[in-house]
């Protein structure tokens, strides 16, 4: 990472507009898409420059607007778009029938009320997922019809304890509902929908036999989503899915990155030494941009944190990101306390709110071309301040 130290004025501008989707000229589209796949290489002509949509900084409703909501629910995605989110998200998980629906984890012990239903009492079981043991519920050992019976509820209900108010209100929405959803929203809207659709643990599922590509890019096909130009970006963690649904549909994709020292869970499977430390080097980067047309790296990787919680110096990740022909949509911007870089805390309440506009610009000042944020409205108002 020391290579990655700060790039100064030249992280803020380079490649912010030049990065999702493919431009007029054949030089763009090379840039853009690089040696990617067959899928991607025939989307080059003719498509417009999709990036031009989004306003930068992008404001990315995270799991909907989770701040406010229990997340992944209708009610989440609806507020978010409400609240003037660009972007909404959705984290996707299969149920044992090969449905694809929208929570951020297999286990839906904490985000439903599967607890209150004796009748799915011996379901409880112990799994590992990713290397990491769990006790509880999953969503692979469900049939559609089953967890439809189930309702949402807040899974961070000591720190948000405003969004239990909710609980219950909501069903788990499957993908193709979301997909209504944003049809139906944009019609209303005469403006259309963006949504941004995460693969949870590829590998793991498709060990089980329900792997997630095949069939997201199915449902993308059925509702035209597979094109280059599509309002609806795809993410995961695991570089070898991005790569899988390159082959599969044009449709844009990021690869996300944990903290620096971690190894995404496709490598582990495989064998590949390399850490996310490898893959935000300038030949990571590039690498990526063979498959993908952006990255979504944790906040830590864009501005690391020193020993006492605050921000230290920017790394150059930004700028070679650009550099590569790649966007960067980092995660999370939550309004608490506990959240915060030490600086922007404020009293010492760790769920109260602290000084997040001004956590915010110093991630601005990097050059980031977007920002994953729980709470949407805030960051749409210091992405406002920080345009002026």
């Amino acid at each position: 990472m020391a290579a990655q130290q700060a790039a100064g004025a030249e992280s803020r501008h380079p490649g912010r507009r030049a990065v999702l989707g493919v431009t007029a000229g054949a030089a763009g589209a090379a840039a853009l898409f690089g040696a990617a796949s067959p899928a991607a290489a025939g989307a080059r002509t003719g498509s417009r420059d999709i990036a031009a949509e989004l306003p930068v900084p992008t404001v990315v409703a995270h799991r909907g607007a989770c701040g406010y909501r229990p997340e992944h629910t209708l009610g989440a995605y609806q507020l978010g778009l409400d609240l003037g989110a660009h972007v909404i998200e959705q984290d996707l998980v299969p149920t044992k029938d090969g449905h694809l629906v929208c929570r951020h984890e297999n286990d839906i012990s904490g985000t439903t009320d599967v607890a209150d239903h004796p009748e799915f009492a011996d379901r409880r079981t112990t799994k590992t997922v990713d290397g990491q043991e769990l006790t509880g519920w999953f969503t692979e050992d469900f049939t559609l019809r089953e967890l439809k019976t189930l309702r949402a509820t807040e899974r961070i209900p000591e720190q948000r304890p405003h969004n239990t108010l909710y609980d219950g209100r909501w069903a788990v929405p499957t993908f193709e509902e979301v997909l209504r959803w944003a049809a139906e929203q944009g019609r209303r809207r005469d403006r259309p929908v963006w949504l941004y659709t995460e693969l949870k643990h590829p590998t793991y599922f498709r060990s089980l036999g329900l792997g997630l590509e095949e069939p997201l890019a199915r449902i993308l096909r059925r509702h035209r989503l597979h094109r280059a130009n599509s309002r609806l970006i795809l993410q995961s963690f695991e570089p070898s899915s991005m790569e899988r649904m390159a082959r599969l549909v044009d449709t844009p994709r990021v690869v996300l990155l944990s903290s620096a020292d971690s190894r995404p869970w496709d490598f582990v499977e495989s064998g590949d030494p390399r850490t996310v430390a490898d893959l935000v080097t300038r030949r990571g980067l590039r690498e990526i941009a063979g498959y993908a047309q952006g990255t979504g790296p944790t906040l830590d990787l864009v501005i690391p944190r020193t020993s006492d919680g605050s921000l230290g110096r920017p790394t150059s990740l930004v700028a070679d990101a650009h550099r590569a022909g790649l966007l960067v949509h980092p995660y999370t911007m939550r309004n608490e306390n506990r959240y915060l870089p030490a600086e922007f805390r404020r009293g010492d309440d760790p769920h109260a709110y602290g000084d997040v506009f001004g956590a915010l610009n110093a991630y601005f000042d990097t050059g980031i071309d977007g920002v994953f944020a729980d709470h949407p409205d805030t960051a749409l108002l210091a992405a406002d301040d920080h345009r002026r």
